[in-house]
C-alpha cells in the first residue's frame, strides 16, 4: 500500500487527479494482500485481479491492465524483479462509439416529446426542449448547456457565454 500513496503523491503532485485510479490500485493490493500474494508484482498476479471483476468482461480486464501499467513502471525503479503487463494482454481498453446524428426530423419529434413530460404543461418539458433545441442548433455539448446560467446569456446583443467549455475554454 505505501507504494501506491507514493506513486498517487507523485502523479498527483505532476497534475494529475487519479481518484477513480487510486481506488482501482488499492483494491488491488488488497486483492494481492486477499490471495496471500507476496513479493513483486507479477504479470501473472496481474492477469489474476484483472480476470477477476464480477462481469467477468474482457474490456474491463484490459481497463485493469491499463491502470496497472504505469504503476508497475514506478515500482520497478525499485524492485527490477517487477513485471510490466504487456499491452493488450486482453485486448483493447478503450471502444470509441459510433456516434449517432439526429436528423432535423429526429430532434424535431425529440423536442416535441418534451411536451408530455410530468407535470403536463409544466416547466419540465420546456426546459427539455429547449436545451435540445439549444444543443441541436449552436452544437453545445451536454455539460456546456447545464452550466449555462442567466448571466451567462445576453438576449439584447443574441450571445451565450459558455465557460468551461472544451479543454477548458470559455
Amino acid at each position: 500500500m505505501q507504494w501506491i500513496d507514493d506513486y498517487l503523491a507523485v502523479r498527483r503532485q505532476a497534475g494529475f487527479a487519479l481518484k477513480a485510479e487510486g481506488e482501482q490500485l488499492r483494491h488491488f493490493a488488497r486483492f494481492a494482500q486477499q490471495i496471500g500474494h507476496k513479493g513483486s508484482l507479477t504479470t501473472q498476479l496481474a492477469v489474476r485481479w484483472a480476470s477477476s471483476s464480477v462481469g467477468g468482461r474482457r474490456l474491463t480486464a484490459a481497463r485493469r491492465i491499463e491502470l496497472l501499467r504505469p504503476f508497475a513502471k514506478y515500482c520497478r525503479q525499485f524492485d527490477p524483479a517487477t513485471d510490466i503487463p504487456p499491452r493488450g494482454l486482453f485486448g483493447p481498453a478503450h471502444r470509441r462509439l459510433v456516434p449517432h446524428v439526429f436528423s432535423d426530423n429526429e430532434i424535431i419529434e425529440l423536442m416535441a416529446s418534451c411536451e408530455g413530460l410530468y407535470p403536463p404543461h409544466g416547466l419540465r418539458g420546456a426546459s427539455c426542449a429547449a436545451i435540445f433545441g439549444l444543443m441541436a442548433s449552436s452544437g453545445l455539448r451536454t455539460a456546456e448547456v447545464a452550466a449555462l446560467t442567466r448571466s451567462d446569456v445576453d438576449l439584447d446583443r443574441r450571445l451565450l457565454l459558455i465557460r468551461c467549455g472544451k479543454l477548458g475554454k470559455s
